[in-house]
């Protein structure tokens, strides 16, 4: 298979490699000084295109993906308020788009868990649940779209949680630990919170691949779920498996729902 690369910082060199070890070819690879590129005929024979940049520059990649005909997987977050015009986009231009908050397979079993979990606890009242999630100080979106995406899995299936919030998001410096008072007193904002409301707390820290933990807590007892990435090589292969799916010819948007099958 013939891949092309946008963004070619640290995932992208790793999705270089994993790519190589599984026999595909990297036929070019885009960043910010060779946006020229994207009208190359090497861009234009790719059979997919693997897009890891910012909020702000991918959905202006999709957009020339799908105008040279090129299908994409997208792991960029930080867009998704858009995400029903570019489906409309796909659509009208009869492309193929993968998008996903997390490509880890790890990750994505974690999201089936909450899911199943939160249905459960719809007979538990007396548990409430929160969020918190970990990431190194480069994430540019806050929360992640993986937290996100555990938030909605948990509120679609909790009846007593109609939406999610995050109340805060904590900054720290490598040398300090967790103290979310010794944050507040610094000026990290924090916003109030109803039992409507899953809570959702982000910390940035040095360079967490990334860590997600759920905690349903009672009087009586605590129970917490925590799956933590051990670096970003599992985000990589995810996003390679996701373009090997995609290259046999599928139109229209797709996640790793439909890769993973549950």
């Amino acid at each position: 298979m013939k891949i092309a690369l946008i963004g070619y910082g640290k995932m992208g060199h790793i999705i270089e490699e994993i790519a190589i070890s599984r026999g595909h070819e990297v036929v070019c690879a885009i960043d910010v000084d060779n946006q020229q590129d994207f009208e190359s005929p090497a861009f234009k024979s790719a059979d997919v295109a693997i897009e890891f940049t910012t909020p702000k520059t991918a959905l202006g990649n999709v957009a020339r993906c799908l105008a040279a005909g090129v299908p994409v997987v997208v792991g960029s977050t930080g867009w998704y308020d858009k995400l029903p015009q570019v489906k409309a986009d796909v659509e009208k231009a009869g492309g193929s788009l993968f998008w996903a908050s997390n490509f880890s397979i790890g990750v994505n079993v974690f999201v089936a868990m909450q899911k199943y979990v939160a249905r459960i606890m719809n007979q538990y009242p007396q548990y409430d649940v929160t969020l918190q999630e970990t990431h190194h100080i480069h994430k540019l979106d806050s929360p992640s779209g993986t937290a996100i995406t555990i938030a909605e899995a948990i509120t679609d299936n909790l009846d007593r949680k109609q939406d999610w919030k995050e109340t805060a998001c904590i900054w720290q410096h490598e040398d300090e630990s967790v103290d979310v008072a010794r944050n507040a007193d610094a000026g990290t904002s924090f916003q109030s919170h109803n039992a409507e409301e899953l809570e959702v707390v982000a910390f940035r820290r040095g360079e967490v691949p990334g860590i997600h933990t759920v905690v349903y807590d009672s009087e009586v007892d605590t129970i917490t779920m925590t799956h933590s990435a051990k670096s970003r090589r599992g985000f990589a292969l995810g996003a390679v498996v996701a373009a090997e799916w995609m290259g046999d010819g599928k139109k229209g948007v797709y996640t790793m729902t439909d890769l993973m099958k549950f």
